[in-house]
C-alpha cells in the first residue's frame, strides 16, 4: 500500500475525463492499485463479456437503474482496455471515440449525406470492411459469441449469399438417435444444434431467445 494515500477530487458530477483519469492512476506501475496494474487484455477478457451480459439482463428486466449502473460498468470496461493500449502506445480514448463517430457518419449516408439511394447496409458495412466474399463474411462473425447465436448468424450471412441451411423433423430425430446411441455422439450433437438454429431460422424464430426462454421456464419450475 502507498504510505501517503492517494485522493481524487471530489465532484457533484464526474465525466469520461475522470473516468479515464481514475483509470491511468489505477494502473499506475508504481502507485497503483496491485490488481488494475497487472491485468492484461486476456486476464479481464471474460469481465468484458460478463459487464455486457448483466447489461442485457437489465434491458430485459427493464430497469432503468440497474441498466444505468451497468451501462458504466461497460463503459468502464472500454476505457480499461483502451488505457492498456494507450500505456503501449497503440491509439487512445480520442481516436477510439474519433473512429466510432466517422463509423456512424459513413453508414448513414441517408442522414449525413443525403443519399437515400443505400437499401443494403449489410453490403456498405461489407464494402468498408473490405469483405468481398461468403468465406470473408463468415470469418468476421465474432467467435467469441454463445455458440447457438453464432450458427444462427453464420446462417443469416450464408443465406444473403444464397447458401441457405435446411433440416428436416427427421433429420433431427435421425441427429437425436446418433448422439443417444453414443455414434459419434459430439459431432452429431453439434450437428444436431446447428440444425436446430436452421429450424428456428425457417420458422422464424430466435433460437438463442427461445433456449434463453426455456432456460427461465426451467428455473421458475419448482424443483
Amino acid at each position: 500500500m502507498n504510505a501517503d494515500p492517494l485522493t481524487y477530487p471530489e465532484k457533484d458530477h464526474y465525466t469520461a475525463d475522470d473516468l479515464l483519469a481514475i483509470l491511468a492512476i489505477l494502473r499506475d506501475p508504481d502507485n497503483g492499485c496491485p490488481w488494475d496494474k497487472v491485468q492484461t487484455h486476456m486476464s479481464i477478457r471474460m469481465n468484458f463479456l460478463e459487464e455486457a451480459y448483466e447489461a442485457v439482463d437489465a434491458i430485459d428486466l427493464n430497469d432503468p437503474t440497474l441498466l444505468c449502473e451497468e451501462l458504466g460498468d461497460v463503459l468502464m470496461q472500454v476505457g480499461f482496455h483502451t488505457q492498456i493500449e494507450q500505456e503501449a502506445g497503440n491509439f487512445t480514448w480520442q481516436q477510439v471515440c474519433d473512429g466510432v463517430c466517422r463509423k456512424l457518419i459513413d453508414r448513414h449516408p441517408h442522414i449525413f449525406g443525403g443519399d437515400t439511394s443505400i437499401k443494403d447496409w449489410d453490403a456498405l458495412k461489407n464494402k468498408e470492411k473490405g469483405r468481398v466474399t461468403l468465406q470473408d463474411d463468415l470469418d468476421s462473425v465474432p467467435k467469441a459469441l454463445p455458440a447457438l447465436m453464432r450458427a444462427a448468424k453464420l446462417q443469416r450471412r450464408a443465406a444473403r449469399a444464397g447458401v441457405t441451411v435446411e433440416t428436416t423433423p427427421a433429420e433431427l430425430e435421425t441427429l437425436a438417435g446418433q448422439v443417444a446411441a453414443g455414434e459419434n455422439a459430439e459431432a452429431a450433437l453439434g450437428e444436431l444444434l446447428f440444425k436446430a438454429a436452421a429450424l428456428a431460422r425457417q420458422v422464424g424464430l430466435d433460437p438463442e431467445q427461445a433456449l434463453q426462454k426455456a432456460n427461465a421456464t426451467f428455473t421458475a419450475a419448482p424443483h
